[in-house]
């Protein structure tokens, strides 16, 4: 009887993320009424208050979702698994609305009065997890800081979907991804895994257009 209660818990907090979600990528935070995401989530006010305190606790919640879109689809490991992250990051940001609306509280977050680095300290924590892993398989070159590596990428990707959704609504950011690899591969990679890593947009798709989970349930 508990477990199912809280299995019920757990998917209405998922289904109240994903709606709300699909209402900040439409609006934004300061468009989105919380009436608007009951209605699109078809429940009760006495749901969502259950679950979350406010309209910015639920939006923190959309924000730190961002990993859960991804990672769990990943098979492989090492540098690959870190090439893998970013191409289908790209080729969902175009497509998925709980990935979109994370990353666009968490640019615009200040407006809403919140200064929350969450985000990105969870991107480079699972983007220095994957170099830890290439590391201890010999795929960095000597002198190759995982954590540093992994900071450096937060920060490009966070300014290159910028760029790229002021300039194409982001129709060019896997392109981009590629363009990234291609130049920073050689640096950080030794000659043999870079000859052997796959950093192609088509590499990504089949799993790019899955639907993964609503991030954490906690």
């Amino acid at each position: 009887m508990g477990s199912a209660r809280q299995e019920r818990a757990i998917l209405t907090r998922k289904a109240l993320i994903r709606a709300a979600a699909e209402v900040f990528d439409e609006s934004g935070f300061a468009g989105a009424s919380i009436s608007r995401i009951l209605q699109r989530a078809g429940m009760t006010a006495g749901a969502l208050y259950f679950h979350f305190s406010s309209k910015e606790d639920l939006a923190k919640a959309v924000m730190n979702a961002q990993p859960g879109t991804i990672v769990p689809l990943l098979d492989s490991e090492g540098l690959q698994q870190l090439v893998d992250i970013t191409l289908i990051w790209a080729r969902r940001l175009q497509t998925d609305p709980l990935l979109r609306a994370g990353v666009r509280l968490t640019g615009e977050q200040e407006t809403f009065g919140m200064r929350d680095s969450t985000p990105y300290q969870e991107w480079s924590q699972v983007m220095e997890e994957c170099l830890r892993v290439a590391q201890h398989k010999g795929e960095l070159q000597a002198g190759v800081e995982p954590w540093e590596l992994a900071e450096l990428l937060v920060e490009s990707c966070t300014g290159m979907q910028m760029y790229a959704a002021a300039k194409s609504c982001r129709a060019d950011l896997p392109d981009r991804v590629v363009r990234m690899w291609r130049l920073l591969l050689p640096g950080v990679a030794v000659p043999a895994v870079v000859a052997r890593t796959e950093v192609n947009p088509t590499r990504a798709m089949p799993i790019g257009e899955a639907v993964a989970p609503a991030g954490p349930s906690d």
